[in-house]
């Protein structure tokens, strides 16, 4: 009990420094991370600010800074791991091969988002504009990442998943 008091603070100062900055680091990075991908998608998109636009911009920052925090932070916990002698080579191996098994198995979601993210960000068709897409003609009900939900003139809804959309043809009033 007498050494682990010193064993303890040496390893406070040694290890519990390196984490305490990773952490403030990461914390830091996060931040500035955010307010730059605002202002970036705010100056982007300041030419028509509008209710609606408003709505978009928080869509768009809101996307992109959850999934930047995600990266960020396990980098983090990638980095404060070996303080605890934890060897992240294997757990980095073992990420990578789920990540691509993962990936084979969801293309197709992955696909999905993609094509939302920029369907959302080239502002190509809004809730309310008649389309036709995917062969289906109607009014868009709903927009999300994963798939646009259009209803037809005979109130029958129509669910397409994003990577399913290669043609929009938009009504202009």
């Amino acid at each position: 009990m007498v050494d682990f008091l010193p064993k303890l603070i040496s390893w406070l100062l040694s290890s519990g420094i390196k984490i305490g900055c990773i952490l403030a680091g990461a914390y830091l990075v996060n931040r500035f991370s955010q307010i730059f991908l605002q202002k970036v998608i705010k100056k982007g998109l300041n030419a028509k600010i509008g209710q609606e636009r408003k709505k978009r911009i928080e869509t768009l920052v809101s996307i992109f800074s959850g999934t930047l925090r995600f990266i960020i932070y396990i980098v983090a916990l990638l980095m404060i791991l070996p303080e605890f002698g934890v060897n992240v080579a294997p757990i980095l191996a073992g990420l990578g091969l789920t990540g691509l098994a993962v990936g084979m198995a969801a293309r197709d979601i992955l696909a999905d988002f993609l094509s939302g993210i920029f369907i959302v960000l080239e502002n190509q068709y809004q809730v309310g504009d008649k389309v036709k897409i995917a062969g289906v003609e109607g009014e868009v009900k709903e927009i999300t990442l994963r798939r646009t939900v259009i209803v037809d003139e005979n109130h029958i809804s129509h669910s397409i998943p994003n990577s399913q959309i290669k043609m929009v043809s938009k009504k202009i009033s």
